[in-house]
């Protein structure tokens, strides 16, 4: 998060140039967040240490509220719900949708770019739902 910051703040702010999409401001913050919710997750339980350690754990299938009856008591959408509210496993999903699958996946019926205003509001809601979610379930 400290590069993906100096690279906001210190490199693209400063320079004259100007890019047609600024996604790549988010990658360090979108890397970050699914390594910390993988940590959070490992740290309270909802997932196992061999979870967190595999190659083929897919956080966002595992988020999703359109696959919570598929998932079962797998679903870490309902384990949020559960242990804190809607509202707070919504904020995940969302964030999750927002900074991550809309950023790193190409989709050949969207090819709009990110503006380095909705990069800075991506990141800004990153690192929200990661306090967030902090607060909300490290002390269950």
């Amino acid at each position: 998060m400290l590069e993906g910051n100096h690279l906001m703040n210190d490199v693209i702010k400063q320079s004259s140039y100007q890019f047609k999409d600024y996604s790549f401001l988010v990658f360090p913050f979108a890397k970050a967040f699914e390594g910390y919710l993988k940590t959070l997750f490992k740290d309270i339980g909802f997932i196992s240490h061999l979870d967190y350690i595999s190659d083929h754990l897919r956080l966002g299938k595992l988020l999703s509220p359109f696959l919570t009856e598929r998932l079962g008591d797998r679903s870490l959408y309902i384990k949020i719900k559960n242990a804190s509210s809607q509202s707070l496993a919504d904020e995940v999903w969302n964030t999750w949708t927002t900074g991550r699958n809309q950023i790193f996946h190409y989709f050949p019926h969207n090819v709009r770019g990110v503006t380095f205003k909705e990069a800075e509001e991506i990141v800004k809601q990153i690192t929200d739902t990661m306090e967030h979610t902090y607060a909300e379930l490290q002390s269950k």
